[in-house]
């Protein structure tokens, strides 16, 4: 039986990955439940599945930020021990994340190999463009959307699903956290 893949991503109203300007992480939304669920979502056994450029981002923002810092959350340093594939043609050598490796190739080559391998299931938090790629290809079993009450037209960077294919989505899950935060897990397929 083949491993399940969660695409995990956090998104502003209108779609947006992260934004510029004067917000900060989670868009200065975040309370006690978020943190919460987010923990006991990765306490759970999984493998990571990162782009080369979300581990870079992930790498670069956990290099430069303190202890204190909301970028060292108790998800993210349990996320960063969870094994972990980084799916890249560029990067060479050592990673600066314990227990990770580098698979050559394309994305949707190896993640259809790593769904095939694995004895746990696969999650990707961020990777907009290698996601989208998993997608069309019919590998993504679950979108899961933190959906946080912003707009951020003017500022809003990363458009999540821009250029991506047509998908129905099916509704498996969802719940408010800290009232006004909203998690939504769907099943995609492919719009025919």
């Amino acid at each position: 039986m083949a491993a399940t893949y969660t695409f995990d991503v956090f998104s502003s109203l209108d779609g947006f990955g992260a934004a510029g300007g004067d917000w900060t992480g989670y868009w200065g939304k975040q309370g006690p439940e978020l943190l919460a669920h987010r923990l006991a979502l990765y306490a759970e056994e999984q493998r990571m599945v990162l782009g080369a450029n979300t581990y870079r981002a992930f790498a670069e923002m956990l290099a430069a930020s303190t202890a204190d810092s909301d970028v060292r959350d108790p998800w993210v340093t349990r996320m960063r021990s969870l094994p972990a594939t980084v799916v890249s043609t560029t990067l060479e050598g050592a990673l600066d994340w314990p227990d990770a490796t580098i698979a050559s190739g394309d994305a949707v080559d190896v993640v259809a190999r790593l769904k095939q391998e694995s004895d746990v299931p696969l999650r990707s938090h961020g990777s907009l463009s290698m996601n989208r790629a998993l997608m069309a290809a019919g590998l993504v079993d679950r979108i899961q959307v933190t959906l946080f009450p912003v707009i951020t037209g003017r500022t809003g960077l990363d458009p999540i699903f821009r250029g991506a294919a047509d998908f129905d989505l099916e509704l498996i899950e969802s719940r408010t956290l800290d009232d006004h935060i909203q998690e939504l897990v769907y099943r995609p397929a492919l719009h025919a």
